[in-house]
């Protein structure tokens, strides 16, 4: 794994290389934490689609979605600044990425009772990702450019899940929070492929 990773401002937060150090110390693997991202992306995709029995169900899906996160994080931190990269590094830092996109957003996606707009998120936001390493296959810098790059993504489902927590909506606000999800997206889709086309011609 190289350190061409995506800029996350919470990495540079204290608590970070404290808890970096404590799963050094601990002897965790990065592979190991980005098989836990996929544990928590099931976990968050299955209190979605367990939402439509109790709202509450829906903290459990923002709990785990921050998780997921923290593990998408913390196995790039392990490899690098752990100096633990793996021959298989690169493909446990991306494949489980794609599969915890999908999981999440699919099931989000089910239990807004629109899941053709779930499947439909969850391929523009594979489509993200694909851009992203194809420009740099092609020689260009691996562009983490928005609107609605993976984190904003995972903001934007648990901000809705939160708020169909607080208010009841009965999917309404998940409904949203997945159209966001595909249209933005879209966009970023159609964003990335210009950066790297304008970057190709430049050279």
């Amino acid at each position: 794994m190289t350190d061409d990773r995506r800029p996350i401002r919470t990495r540079s937060q204290a608590w970070v290389p404290r808890l970096n150090q404590w799963l050094l110390k601990a002897n965790v693997k990065p592979d190991d934490v980005s098989a836990a991202g996929i544990v928590f992306a099931i976990f968050a995709g299955g209190c979605f689609m367990l939402s439509g029995y109790s709202r509450w169900w829906y903290l459990g899906a923002a709990v785990f979605i921050q998780l997921r996160l923290l593990c998408n994080m913390m196995d790039g931190m392990l490899a690098i600044e752990g100096k633990l990269q793996s021959k298989l590094g690169e493909v446990y830092n991306e494949l489980p990425d794609r599969y915890e996109d999908t999981i999440i957003i699919v099931c989000a996606g089910y239990a807004a009772g629109e899941p053709a707009a779930g499947w439909a998120a969850a391929l523009f936001a594979l489509m993200t990702a694909y851009l992203r390493r194809f420009g740099a296959s092609l020689g260009t810098q691996q562009y983490f450019s928005g609107p609605l790059a993976k984190p904003q993504r995972m903001f934007v489902l648990t901000v809705a899940a939160v708020a169909e927590l607080i208010f009841n909506r009965h999917g309404q606000i998940l409904t949203v929070a997945v159209y966001i999800v595909l249209f933005g997206s879209l966009i970023t889709c159609l964003r990335r492929r210009r950066l790297i086309v304008t970057e190709l011609l430049a050279k």
